[in-house]
């Protein structure tokens, strides 16, 4: 029998000829000791010239890509390729990882770079969107991530000069990027005119914000700021590759294979052309350079690295060659020298000198070479080629020999005979030829028999035999050298084979995996002297195996170092070596050969750092010598704990289920029951799979857990208290160094870890998102900083947290085989072990991830335990065999056998040691397990007389021990829990059933007991009275379902699982009788009601059977039930039985007999049943939940007074309903304790008690029960009932409005006019008559209105250069809310509209501006800590949460100097809708408008997001943290209140609990304010104000307003809270109100602003006076004193405003809008003027020439004409139907155009006075007007369409004038269109959605200004005839500007928004003359 194992011997990598120079670029450097790094396939090396030597850095699993520099120079970054790649941080001295970053990037990692410090890492994913991500890289930490780009990313880099900014480059584009908070927002680089738009390959950033970067032309490109100042052109023949700066200046390398130097300025110093050198070849190409001090380091498109010495730079020394790219096959080694030759697809065979470490010869041949082979004497070297020929050559001088070519197909192996006189050639031909060496290489045989490629051959000793293998996996053998095959096995028998390289074939079965069939071993050799085998295959690993290895799937050791596969592997011919050679990587390694014997000395070096959890060092398979698994840990290694359903699928699945069954639930649901109840004591320790689990607390207590609850056990008083904060099985419990915190883990999907107080039992922290299926493992560091858990999912995943601050430190996949285990080290918090099944690993942390070593151990054993000893190297680990090992470091020193059977728990001392086994036996040690010094067997002896309860058996597998108290407490695997006194007595202190689920219950008649039977192959009796103990137990020979008392309670029937049943005294439990009448289980035992005459019995057969008691006969058989019998009732006679079965049935039998009744319904109700416990029929409708699918009800009891029914379920709820349970889906209360089914509930005799069982969690929990009297008091832990009550929550228009809202994001903003046809921009011109190219594209004269000659009277004219916002009118109150505030003492107001912060000083009426959102400001708030002065927040609408910058982001910024201070880009896709600080000002809170509406809590001043959380399945409207907190807040939203709170970095939220009050509904709530002593107000759509104590509701103040209470303000100084909602004025009330602290007494103040209805969207209360901001877009301050009001800001209340009208002469003018208004605004004053009220939505207005008249054209069709001075009507007409789009003035005031809707222009004369005729009007306008403008003498009109078409028509006459010549020659006196050659510059490229909607010129006429459905206004020249023409554009507004006018003397530009109902007025600034 061959040995097993893996072989003792290992390799050690020690050289790697190569350098990856292919792809990458900017991989080489100098490190700070001067060596040289850089990377191959997937090792990073370091390389010492001087001493030629090379260290390995292996910490990747696959090739690495890029590699960074600190900017110390001695760490390491690099990154790899992979599905999940990662990055190492690691020391180029030890060669050890320092940090590993992992989980952001996909597919690879393109790039990197440190910042100046060095505390930052910036990395490049080679995903879709190249993701840009910035991290702390010591912590491991993401600080920033986003899109990059949607092109490659060749290079980034810091401003080394500027904090927090970077510059990345790649496939036509630059960009330059800014860090702030959590957001990286770049911009794009401007090439402008300076140079093309291209490829920019590399870069380096300079001081004053030049940065300099290498084109793809070989142009350097050199940028200041954003903008491309200037070009270097021709630095390079063509793409530079490389740029490095360093002190001296900068080095350049590229395609054209020069180094060019410069110094600072970039001013050339030199260049050093490499192809001219000795060297030098034609096609080298520089992919990196790096330059320090007088030597240049720069490496090769071709894998070499030349070191340039700058005085003597015409003699570059090569330090390092390698195979080129393509790949690498061929490998030979030399049968005599230390040589290795290797043959590539880049032509080229090499020679390598094995001892020097160098490429002694090369030779290029002309074909690719496939393999090769050395003869025997050493003189010929043959190499097969790609074509199928092959070529022998003298290995001397590399002079050819011989070059046959016989095949059509690659040549894949050759080999020499070993007496040398015949090669074999085995091509992809599918033969073998034979060649004789002597006869020139003439071919003298041939073997055919294979019929697929051949991949491997081997000659035997005698040179008489061949054997080879092929592709279809075929081994054959052939006679030599005729190549007859060799069918005869019994011939073979003796052939002894020269070489082994075949991977098939009965000496090699063992390295294939044992259930395999794959064949991705490419290349085997054997080393025949010291029995070991070497393989290489396709995932880059080496191994080595003993050699012979017979069976399939043998141990290996493996190595990593090559990325993906290896072609092929050799020993040399000492074998000292083992040369592999990678496919793709083209590299060769060469690996040192350490023997058995040397291996033991080697002991020092430390084993290989490994990522990846190998199925290695040691491999899986079944070793001859491992034992026996023990059968505990075999079961417990199965469970997976896995569900059907989990807790976390129900929202969801209730979601799909309700809208199945929405009618029903419209219907009134059954109240929830008044009585409650309350967790009293539970029978039960999981001890059965959990081990370690029970400790002492601080106070003496016992901590432990079962099922889903944390339970802290008082044994003096013989009490439990509980944390119920889990919802499913705890796993795990670890109690926290100073013993007053526990951390448990529980099952789940996203499974939880709560650490909570066990004084309090609050949860401290909940750490979430980590790990899936459950946590099974749990520990404290030794400080109580660190917690380290371990995952049940297939890698068990190892996470170390922060558990305070909720943050994950770092996490790696554990191991595939289950632990058991995890310790974090008690002196070195940075390092752990876990242990578990087969393995021991030793880990450290190292930034983001944790590396893993594996114990040495020789065999691999099972860890069940393990501890740290007396100092950090010791420790000391228990095995399934029992016996304890001892470790130093990673070595095991020696064992001690401690336990028979495995060593389930061992426990450290202050001195010593204890341990615990299988054998119940728990053993004292001394501190080095020399001697035991005492053992303790549990024993039923010497239980102490004040034990809870009786010993199953002795010695029960101990699984927990701890000690304190003197005392050693002891939890065993039968459920106990005992209490060791060191003199020895043992107490019981808790007990419950084993093993096995638990399904029978019964209560006692008339005493506090009850009975349970289980699985278990127990009867129990449990004491309810306070002294809650078991009294009595007696071992079945079956498991049992069922058991029942009799009425007088002396009798007790028990069902078993195998069909019998037995009746035994209640006291004794000794049997009275027994049956075995069925075969399958018994379900349900019930003796009558009254004198218990008859027993009734079901069972799984489908029958019942009645037997009489006395006579102990069977009576009657209950027939006819189709399955399986679930539960039983009597009546109150004796003599009907109610029968439940499996396929949800209700039988009725009378008894005796067992004849079978039907009864309707309606009977059924008025029968008196004796108990109730079915679940079916129409009194019990109502328990069965909307998810009835996935949910059973498995168990119901009726209280004894028949009020209540309380129901057990599959999910492990606990409810009550209120009896009869009539209708679908009632009301009910909620508690979760059980973990999964609970299989029974009883009532006691007097309803003073519940007592429930659970199936899997074997627990029997008593539940007090808690009548409505005593609610009051405590209010109970239920969960209210989970369907949120339908009833409706309220509807109010305004709310309904903001509710459905959905803000789109201006990128994606599309027409606001429904235009046709094709876009200016996409038309097709024909050339006019006379080529217009000669004359200017306007008419001669330029337009030069009788405006513009009186205005400019002896001015030059000057252009426009820029706009500066001035002034805003306008506030978005109509959908958002709570955004008006005070700063400064009252000072200052801020407010928002579209997307601009806007800060107003109240007394010079100034305002400022926040403009840095890309798009409309949703919420505002600022924080009130006086640390954080004037600080501001405010969130946007975004598009999806993808983290670019179209994402939805909150700014923190400072109103007074209006810098950022933060920005967070966030998830919230769609939209920011609410912000609040925290008390101390440090977190923010926000919501979103996402479809989950999640909350999410950030640090905004670094950036992070603290928590998240989804919020409601419906609209959030507010969230506020609670003033004097930083845990807890408040959500509001649509039937929604919830109460938060923040636990580490996990949020836990309550329901408002509604049923204290009678008749309470959920509504819809809108506003939140606080109070002092925990009480919260929320404002709701009724206009009721609910009070809130907790999360109780406590009262309603009824009609708060008479309508939505929409904003509630709380004053941090005196408590009062200021309400506003929607309300008609009246004497009493308006619609802001300020009351007292408990919202008892209120002033209500009324705005007077002339509203029929006040609707109040803001209030905030300053020093005596409150803001108030209005829906109507105004904001108002109300005195408190006097009820004053002051009107400071006004604004259109709806949009779009349409119509803009300037005045011709003064600063002042006019906006029509939808909301039916005209207002007259003063620029100067800074103020609305006047407003009228017209009645109906205005479309246009427009002035007369004079200014005196105004024209208004309506929605309706109407126009109106006003007189300025008396604003009275002069004349108004309706001639049409639909809207008028615009109205205008002639020049001379005669005529008046209106154009409209229905294609058409009706011109009056106004000379003929106010009744307004139309004279005339313009026909065949193919679509609806647009704009209009008269020609400066008012003889033409010209009209743009909604057809992209501009016409001109003459005036009065309406004729159109076509002739183009003649229409060049018009001075137009306005231009307003956006049509026209003159202006077909203002389209852009990005319009195909979207349109410019208006556009104006100046009355210089050297400007247009353009409004668009971007909401940008862009500034350009005019005329602009060139497509695309350059401009400056001017954000703020929201999507859709709807127009744009200049005002009198080119002083202001003012624009008009359509989303924003907001007038944005910009300053003009002029040129200097």
């Amino acid at each position: 029998m061959a040995d097993r194992t893996a072989p003792n011997c290992h390799l050690r990598l020690e050289w790697v000829y190569g350098y990856r120079g292919h792809q990458c670029r900017n991989n080489l450097y100098y490190t700070a000791a001067k060596e040289i790094v850089y990377f191959v396939a997937g090792v990073g090396v370091v390389y010492n010239t001087r001493e030629h030597k090379q260290k390995f850095y292996l910490g990747h699993n696959d090739d690495i890509i890029s590699l960074a520099l600190h900017p110390e120079r001695v760490l390491v970054a690099t990154g790899q390729v992979g599905k999940e790649p990662y990055i190492c941080v690691w020391d180029s001295y030890t060669v050890q990882t320092v940090s590993i970053l992992k989980d952001v990037h996909t597919h690879g990692i393109a790039c990197l770079a440190f910042d100046l410090e060095g505390q930052c890492l910036v990395s490049v994913g080679l995903d879709s969107k190249n993701t840009i991500c910035v991290w702390d890289w010591r912590r491991g930490k993401v600080l920033a991530a986003a899109p990059g780009h949607t092109d490659r990313i060749f290079d980034i880099s810091w401003d080394l000069y500027q904090p927090s900014k970077l510059v990345s480059c790649g496939v036509k584009h630059i960009k330059f990027w800014s860090l702030c908070g959590n957001a990286l927002t770049p911009k794009r680089g401007i090439f402008g005119k300076t140079g093309d738009l291209q490829t920019i390959l590399c870069l380096a950033c300079a001081k004053d914000e030049v940065t300099y970067s290498g084109a793809l032309n070989g142009d350097i490109y050199v940028w200041k700021g954003i903008n491309l100042m200037r070009t270097v052109q021709g630095a390079h023949g063509s793409g530079i590759f490389s740029m490095n700066a360093c002190e001296e200046g900068f080095a350049t390398g590229g395609r054209d294979g020069c180094v060019r130097l410069w110094d600072l300025n970039f001013k050339p110093i030199t260049v050093i052309d490499l192809r001219e050198t000795d060297q030098g070849y034609k096609g080298l190409s520089v992919r990196s350079v790096c330059w320090r001090g007088d030597h240049i380091l720069v490496g090769t498109q071709d894998s070499e690295i030349f070191e340039v010495v700058v005085h003597d730079r015409n003699k570059p020394f090569l330090i390092m060659q390698g195979h080129c790219e393509g790949e690498l096959w061929a490998l030979a080694v030399h049968p005599t020298k230390p040589l290795a030759m290797t043959g590539s697809d880049d032509r080229s065979v090499r020679i390598w000198s094995l001892i020097d470490h160098a490429l002694i010869a090369r030779c290029n041949m002309e074909e690719p070479i496939r393999c090769a082979a050395v003869s025997t004497d050493g003189i010929h070297l043959a190499l097969g080629m790609k074509d199928g020929s092959f070529t022998v050559l003298r290995v001397r001088d590399m002079t050819e020999v011989v070059h046959i070519k016989d095949r059509k197909e690659a040549i894949h192996e050759l080999k020499y005979s070993p007496d040398g006189a015949h090669l074999a050639v085995g091509s992809n031909d599918n033969s073998v030829d034979i060649y004789g060496v002597v006869q020139r290489y003439k071919k003298v045989g041939e073997c055919i028999g294979s019929n697929s490629f051949i991949t491997h051959m081997d000659w035997s000793t005698d040179s008489k035999h061949l054997q080879t293998n092929d592709g279809s996996g075929r081994r054959l053998f052939y006679r030599m050298p005729s190549g007859k095959e060799v069918t005869n096995r019994e011939e073979l028998k003796l052939v002894q084979w020269a070489s082994w390289t075949c991977v098939l074939g009965p000496e090699v079965n063992g390295i294939w995996p044992k259930y395999s069939d794959i064949n991705d071993i490419n290349s085997v050799d054997a080393n025949f002297n010291n029995q070991v085998l070497v393989t290489a295959d396709d995932y880059g690993l080496v191994k080595l195996l003993r050699y012979p290895c017979v069976k399939k799937g043998a141990k290996f050791k493996k190595y990593l170092g090559h990325s993906a596969h290896i072609t092929n592997a050799r020993w040399s011919h000492d074998y000292q070596w083992v040369i592999t050679i990678g496919g793709a990587d083209h590299s060769v390694f060469q690996w040192k050969f350490v023997p058995e014997r040397k291996s033991k000395e080697a002991l020092h070096i430390a084993p290989q750092e490994t990522l990846a959890d190998s199925n290695s060092e040691e491999s899986d398979s079944d070793q001859s010598d491992v034992p026996e698994m023990d059968s505990e840990i075999e079961q417990e290694t199965q469970l997976t704990y896995r569900r059907q359903v989990y807790k976390e699928d129900l929202p969801q699945l209730k979601e799909q289920s309700k809208e199945k069954h929405r009618a029903t639930a419209m219907k009134k649901r059954e109240r929830a029951p008044g009585s409650g109840v309350k967790l009293h004591f539970i029978h039960g320790y999981r001890g059965y799979d959990c081990r370690s689990n029970l400790f002492y607390t601080q106070t003496g207590e016992i901590v432990y857990h079962v099922a889903a609850v944390g339970v802290v056990y008082n044994r003096q008083q013989n009490t439990q208290r509980f944390y119920m904060g889990h919802d499913d099985d705890i796993l795990c419990l670890a109690i926290h160094p100073l013993k007053d915190f526990v951390a448990t883990g529980q099952v789940g999907r996203d499974s939880s870890i709560h650490i909570w107080d066990t004084e309090t039992l609050k949860p401290m922290s909940v750490l979430k998102g980590s790990h899936q299926l459950g946590v099974c493992a749990l520990d404290f560091s030794a400080d109580g900083k660190r917690l380290a858990s371990v995952g049940l999912d297939d890698n068990h995943t190892i996470v170390l947290w922060d558990w305070r601050k909720g943050e994950k430190l770092s996490a790696m996949r554990g191991s595939k085989d289950k632990i058991f285990v995890v310790k974090i080290n008690p002196y070195l918090p940075d390092k752990l072990i876990t242990a578990g099944v087969k393995h021991m690993k030793f880990w450290h942390k190292a930034g983001g991830g944790l590396i893993g070593r594996k114990g040495n151990m020789g065999k691999t054993e099972t860890m069940m335990c393990a501890v740290y000893g007396w100092s950090e190297e010791m420790v000391f680990s228990g095995t399934c065999t029992g016996d304890i090992c001892i470790w130093r470091d990673m070595f095991l020193m020696k064992t001690v056998k401690a336990h028979d059977g495995p060593v389930f728990s061992v426990h450290a001392l202050e001195k010593g040691f204890v341990t615990g086994g299988k054998d119940g036996i728990v053993a004292l040690w001394d501190d080095t397990f020399e001697r035991c010094l005492k053992t303790y067997a549990i024993k039923r002896a010497v239980l102490a007389p004040g034990s809870k309860g009786l010993l199953l058996e002795d010695n029960p597998s101990i699984r927990a021990i701890s000690l304190g108290h003197g005392h050693i407490l002891v939890g065993t695997k039968n459920g106990e829990i005992l209490e060791v006194d060191k003199s020895g007595p043992i107490t019981l202190l808790v007990q419950g059933h084993m093993e096995g689920e638990v399904w029978g219950l019964a209560t006692h008649p008339h005493l506090p007991l009850c009975a349970t039977v289980s699985d278990d192959k127990t009867l129990r009796i449990w004491d309810l009275s306070p002294s809650h103990c078991m009294l009595a137990v007696r071992k079945l020979r079956k498991g049992g379902r069922c058991c029942c008392f009799s009425p007088d309670g002396k009798a007790l029937a028990v069902g078993l699982n195998d069909g019998s049943f037995l009746i035994v005294n209640a006291d004794t439990l000794e049997d009275l009788v027994s049956f075995h009448h069925r075969k399958d289980i018994i379900s349900d035992i019930r003796f009558s009601p009254g004198a218990g005459k008859y027993l009734a019995v079901a069972s799984g057969d489908t029958f019942v059977d009645i037997y009489n008691v006395m006579s102990s006969k069977r009576v009657g058989v209950c027939k006819g039930c189709l399955n399986y019998i679930t539960h039983l009732d009597w009546d109150k006679r004796g003599k009907l039985l109610q029968v439940n079965t499996g396929a949800k049935e209700q039988f009725f039998f009378e008894a005796p007999r067992g004849k079978r009744q039907t009864i309707p319904a309606t009977e059924v109700e008025k029968i008196d049943w004796s108990t109730w416990t079915c679940v079916l029929g129409t009194s019990v409708e109502g328990i069965w939940p909307v998810i009835s699918e996935v949910s059973e009800v498995t168990a119901a009891c009726l209280s004894n007074d028949r009020k209540v029914l309380a129901t057990g379920d599959d999910l492990g709820y606990v409810k009550l309903f209120r009896y009869p349970v009539k209708g679908k889906y009632a009301k009910f209360k909620r508690y979760v304790a059980h973990s999964t089914h609970v299989t029974n509930v009883r009532w006691t005799h007097d309803d003073s008690l519940l007592v429930t069982v659970g199936g899997g969690d074997t627990c029997l929990m008593i539940w007090a029960h808690e009548p409505e009297s005593h609610r009051e008091l405590k209010q109970c832990d239920s969960e209210e009932s989970d369907i949120e009550s339908e009833d409706d929550g309220g509807y109010d228009s305004d709310v309904t409005r903001e509710n459905e809202i959905n803000y789109t994001i201006k990128a994606l903003s599309t027409n606001m006019r429904p235009m046709t046809g094709v876009k200016p921009h996409l038309q097709l011109k024909e050339p006019s008559v006379d080529e217009r190219g000669s004359r200017p594209p306007v008419s001669r004269a330029l337009p030069q209105p009788e405006k513009l000659q009186t205005n400019n009277v002896g001015k030059k004219k000057r252009p426009i250069e820029d706009l500066v916002l001035e002034l805003v009118f306008g506030y978005r109150g109509n959908d958002c809310r709570n955004n008006v505030h005070y700063l400064n003492e009252g000072a200052d107001i801020i407010y928002h509209t579209a997307s601009v912060g806007i800060v107003l000083n109240l007394t010079t009426s100034c305002q400022s501006f926040y403009v840095e959102h890309s798009d409309d400001i949703l919420c505002l708030t600022i924080n009130q800590h006086p640390k954080f002065p004037n600080v501001v927040a405010t969130g946007q609408v975004g598009d999806t949460g993808d983290m670019s910058a179209t994402s939805p982001s909150i700014h923190v910024w400072d109103a007074m100097t209006k810098q950022t201070l933060s920005v967070l880009r966030c998830f919230h896709s769609g939209g920011v809708c609410s912000v609040s600080f925290s008390a101390t000002g440090k977190l923010l809170l926000s919501v979103g408008l996402d479809p989950e509406h999640t909350v999410t809590i950030w640090k905004w001043q670094e950036g992070a997001k603290v928590a998240s959380r989804i919020g409601h399945t419906q609209r959030i409207f507010v969230a506020e943290f609670r003033p004097d907190s930083d845990t807890h807040f408040v959500s509001v939203g649509i039937k929604h209140v919830r109460f938060w709170t923040l636990a580490g970095r996990a949020l836990l939220s309550k329901k408002g609990v509604l049923s204290s009050i009678e008749d309470a509904r959920m509504q819809t709530m809108l506003s939140v304010a606080f109070g002092a002593n925990n009480l919260t107000f929320t404002g709701t759509i009724s206009g009721d104000v609910c009070v809130w104590k907790e999360h109780i509701l406590v009262r309603i103040v009824a009609k708060a307003h008479t309508g939505p209470v929409f904003t509630m303000y709380t004053t941090l100084r005196d408590g009062l809270i200021v309400t506003g909602g929607k309300e008609r004025p009246s004497k009493e009330g308006g619609a802001l109100k300020l009351w007292d602290q408990e919202l008892k007494r209120c002033r209500a103040f009324r705005l007077e602003t002339g509203q029929i209805i006040d609707c109040v969207r803001s209030v905030c209360r300053g020093k005596g006076k409150i803001l108030v901001g209005t829906r109507n877009a105004e904001i108002i301050e109300v005195g408190e004193k006097n009820a004053a009001c002051n009107i400071l800001v006004n604004g259109h209340m709806d949009g779009p405003i349409w119509g803009l009208g300037t005045h011709p002469s003064r600063d002042v003018f006019l906006s029509a809008a939808e909301d039916g208004t005209v207002r007259l605004w003063d620029i100067p004053e800074k103020k609305m003027l006047n407003k009228v009220n017209l009645g109906h939505p205005a479309r246009t207005i427009s002035y007369s020439p004079e200014g005196d008249m105004v024209a208004i054209g309506m929605k309706n069709g109407e126009f109106i004409i006003l007189l300025v001075a008396s604003l009275k009507i002069w004349g108004k007409k309706r001639d049409r139907r639909s809207p008028i789009q615009d109205i205008r003035f002639s020049p001379n005031s005669r005529y008046l155009a209106v154009g409209s809707t229905e294609s058409a222009v009706d011109f009056y004369d106004l000379t003929l006075g106010p009744q307004l005729n139309r004279i005339n009007c313009c026909r065949d306008i193919p679509s609806f007007v647009m704009q209009m403008d008269f020609s400066a003498d008012s003889a033409y009109v010209q009209i743009s369409t909604g057809a992209y078409k501009r016409l001109v028509y003459e005036v009065p006459s309406g004729k159109q004038v076509t002739e183009q010549s003649h229409i060049d020659r018009i001075t137009w006196a306005t231009w307003t269109s956006v049509l026209g050659d003159e202006v077909i510059g203002i389209w852009s490229r990005n319009t195909d959605k979207a349109d410019v909607t208006c556009a104006c010129v100046s009355h210089s006429g050297l400007n247009i200004v353009t409004g668009d459905d971007f909401g940008m206004v862009k500034l350009f020249d005019f005329p602009c005839p060139e497509k695309f023409a350059k401009h400056k554009r001017f954000l703020g507004h929201a999507a859709h500007l709807t127009n744009v006018r200049f005002t009198n003397a080119d002083r202001f530009v003012v624009s008009a928004g359509g989303d924003d109902r907001s007038l944005f007025v910009w300053r003009c600034v002029h040129a200097p003359h």
